[in-house]
């Protein structure tokens, strides 16, 4: 999978999922963003975010869902962590992370240690650090401790999380959080320049 972590956040990126279920699954990105009341480079990182995770596919301006997609904004809350949690463990900096914290005493890795190891493949800038630790913490691969700043490996039940077309059964689909009115620069609030937080003032992790 390609290494692309655009700043955007989980809420975002749920909210264009939604969005894009409510438009049956396929829809132009410039419709999607007219809808949104934004440009339409607002939601690219959100699209960005979610074709990396391969939820979705983007041909010509046009974004559709993949069987992941449909079986992530259909889930509950639970199960759609799960899923998540496995398309990050495959690309390249989070199958790396999760890696190092395997072999790190007691599975637990300091800040530092991270940074330097976004620096080999994606931009290691506290922005993106903050973006990367926050996903890793919804998806519950780790959790981090902001006042010591450190990282520590989640273990989690030996199974698949439910496969595409299965997660969700019962559950109500589009149960995803709205789209966020952040100003970061992603979906429902992209593109308004913000100045970055520190990578040790970790946003707590939506559900």
């Amino acid at each position: 999978m390609p290494t692309t972590y655009p700043k955007c956040a989980p809420t975002e990126m749920m909210g264009l999922l939604v969005l894009l279920q409510d438009h049956h699954g396929e829809q132009d990105l410039a419709r999607l963003a007219d809808d949104l009341d934004l440009e339409i480079d607002e939601i690219l990182p959100s699209s960005d975010f979610a074709e990396a995770l391969r939820l979705v596919t983007v041909r010509d301006g046009r974004v559709s869902f993949t069987d992941t997609g449909r079986a992530v904004v259909g889930a509950t809350i639970r199960e759609r962590k799960a899923l998540l949690r496995e398309q990050l463990r495959g690309t390249t900096l989070y199958a790396t992370l999760l890696r190092a914290l395997e072999g790190a005493p007691g599975n637990r890795m300091p800040e530092e240690e991270v940074t330097r190891l976004i620096a080999f493949t994606a931009a290691p800038s506290d922005d993106a650090v903050l973006n990367i630790i926050n996903w890793g913490r919804y998806t519950e691969l780790f959790r981090y401790d902001p006042e010591q700043r450190v990282l520590t490996l989640m273990r989690h039940r030996s199974g698949r999380p439910p496969a595409a077309g299965q997660a969700g059964r019962g559950a109500t689909p589009g149960a995803a959080v709205p789209v966020a009115r952040s100003p970061a620069p992603t979906a429902g609030g992209a593109g308004r320049a913000t100045t970055p937080e520190p990578a040790s003032r970790i946003v707590p992790a939506s559900v």
